[in-house]
């Protein structure tokens, strides 16, 4: 098990730009492999992206295509969000998670958990 805790999270306008990060505890962060996740109020929790960690593998949802980038920094022992182009349906609580799958593709790979930092977009 590996300990999350997210940043970063606040209001922006629609249009703007936000960047996310995940602290890990542990000194074997580069063994696993890390995914954003959001959920709005009364929806469920949806993978954002994941990056693997096996070098060149990430994974996107359509609606984080082109707008969004997910990286990390094994030094530092930290995941991040990049948002750009913020949309307000991009509202939601944003939870960082950890995965000893290769590549994860669901919530049911991910056996570490933040505790989630808001996000809220403006029009």
């Amino acid at each position: 098990q590996v300990q999350l805790v997210e940043s970063g999270g606040g209001l922006v306008q629609a249009g703007g730009s936000r960047r996310l990060s995940c602290a890990a505890s542990g000194r074997t962060f580069s063994t696993y492999s890390m995914g954003w996740f959001r959920q709005a109020p009364g929806e469920e929790r949806d993978l954002v992206a994941a990056i693997s960690w096996s070098p060149g593998n990430i994974y996107y949802a359509d609606s984080a295509k082109g707008r969004f980038t997910i990286s990390r920094d094994n030094a530092k022992n930290t995941v991040y969000l990049q948002m750009n182009s913020l949309k307000p349906e991009d509202t939601a609580v944003y939870y960082c998670a950890a995965s000893g799958v290769r590549l994860p593709s669901s919530a049911a790979d991910f056996g570490s958990w933040g505790q989630g930092t808001q996000v809220t977009v403006s029009s």
